[in-house]
């Protein structure tokens, strides 16, 4: 048997597409952001316009997921819009770069939290700390997707109620003798304004990416046309409105300063109104990271399973385990592969968001566009949604996202230029596979 259940509930899908975005960024990205545009007002402009640049590409995802409510997501999405190849790349791009990476830089997030248990822990004892998690997770997910279900909502909502607990800090405890927030657009204005915006989204980028994959887990969803879109929607609008609370709650316990120089703002800012806030904080951010993994660790695996499906990739990917129901191959793969990345990158998160984030935006604003592409294509193809806004709201998604690839890869060629080459070698993959004819037979 190949068919997968469908049990997943328009809640649970919701909690994936929050789970999948708040995880470590919102509470390590703030100060990448606000070191690109040291102004309180551009610091929270930044945050919307990457709210702005989600919530439109929700909006018009919500038409691609009413027209193809299988498994696979985004895959779906490129492939009938744009051929088999740019499908297969993305399906690629998702192994090798865009969710191992992401995978292999939370798990090194979780075990840099770990530390509060041990200060004096080794680079080592830490990076076998984020392989041990990536591993005990990829099993327990493997068991079935009751359990990754019930986990991603245990974490969702212990993450939520951490950061509403910073949020209601941040207002009930202002002190502004303490701190002055400056909302002036006259102090401490880039030089190159577009230019550090868009540099200041890399962070913000990273912190809202995921909500498309509650797309991933579309064949194993109740009534999938209508649940899967409004879940991607109600998910960016829970992530975005808790995301710009949040960051207004730091700027009002820590000057602008001390934010762009604290790689654990969160804790920091908690600090400042009790000694063991930092630790706290840490706590809830580790169980933040950790249900975040488990996530990542059950949808994408669901493209490499439609990939083979389809003929794409090895046929053994395709395997449905006959009392688990989940795609056993797909996972396995996936988490060998997210441990090369981990070895190989560990310690250097930073560059890391950068190296998932380009190809990332990249694909999401070409799947995009696919909404245009299928309207002329496919015009007779059921669309029980259809994209709000259109033709602005998908234009405006797949313009920011243009912009903001061009300039990651103007700005920061050293990880934009590594995907860039390995997208180029999955080509010549595709090319081998087709003229083998191991692929869509």
């Amino acid at each position: 048997m190949s068919h997968l259940q469908k049990k997943l509930t328009l809640y649970g899908l919701t909690m994936i597409a929050v789970g999948s975005c708040i995880g470590s960024g919102i509470f390590v990205t703030p100060a990448q952001i606000a070191g690109a545009v040291p102004n309180a007002s551009l610091v929270l402009a930044v945050w919307a316009i990457g709210g702005v640049i989600a919530l439109s590409g929700a909006l018009t995802f919500t038409e691609l997921g009413g027209m193809f409510p299988g498994s696979g997501g985004v895959y779906i999405y490129l492939k009938e819009a744009y051929g088999e190849m740019v499908g297969f790349l993305y399906g690629w791009v998702i192994l090798l770069v865009i969710n191992t990476g992401a995978l292999a830089g939370l798990c090194v997030a979780f075990a840099e939290y770990m530390k509060i248990f041990a200060p004096g822990m080794s680079e080592g004892t830490k990076t076998g700390i984020a392989a041990l998690t990536m591993l005990a997770l990829t099993g327990i997910n493997i068991l079935g997707v009751n359990v990754s279900q019930g986990l991603s909502n245990l974490f969702t909502g212990l993450k939520l109620l951490a950061i509403g607990g910073i949020i209601a800090a941040g207002f009930i405890f202002y002190d502004p003798n303490r701190v002055q927030i400056d909302f002036s657009l006259t102090e401490n204005i880039p030089a190159h304004l577009p230019t550090a915006m868009l540099t200041g989204l890399i962070g913000v980028l990273f912190s809202v990416g995921g909500w498309h994959h509650a797309s991933y887990m579309a064949g194993e969803a109740i009534d999938a046309p209508r649940t899967v879109p409004k879940a991607m929607f109600l998910g960016v609008l829970i992530v975005i409105t808790m995301y710009l609370l949040v960051n207004l709650a730091y700027l009002r316990l820590l000057p602008l300063e001390t934010i762009a120089g604290s790689p654990r703002v969160a804790g920091d800012a908690i600090a400042t109104l009790a000694p063991w806030g930092g630790q706290a904080v840490a706590v809830a951010i580790a169980l933040s990271i950790f249900g975040t993994i488990s996530i990542y660790t059950m949808s994408a695996p669901r493209i490499y399973f439609a990939m083979a499906k389809d003929g794409i990739f090895f046929r053994q990917l395709a395997y449905v385990h006959p009392r688990w129901r989940t795609p056993v191959v797909a996972m396995l793969v996936q988490v060998v592969w997210a441990l090369v990345v981990l070895l190989y990158f560990r310690g250097l998160f930073d560059q890391i968001i950068t190296f998932v984030t380009f190809l990332d935006i990249a694909f999401m604003g070409l799947a995009g566009a696919a909404v245009f592409v299928l309207r002329r294509k496919q015009k007779d193809t059921a669309r029980p949604v259809r994209a709000w806004g259109y033709p602005i709201v998908p234009l405006v998604f797949v313009l920011i996202s243009a912009a903001f690839a061009l300039n990651t890869l103007l700005e920061r060629p050293g990880q934009a230029l590594p995907g860039l080459g390995l997208l180029l070698l999955g080509g010549l993959v595709y090319w081998w596979l087709k003229r083998q004819g191991n692929i869509y037979k």
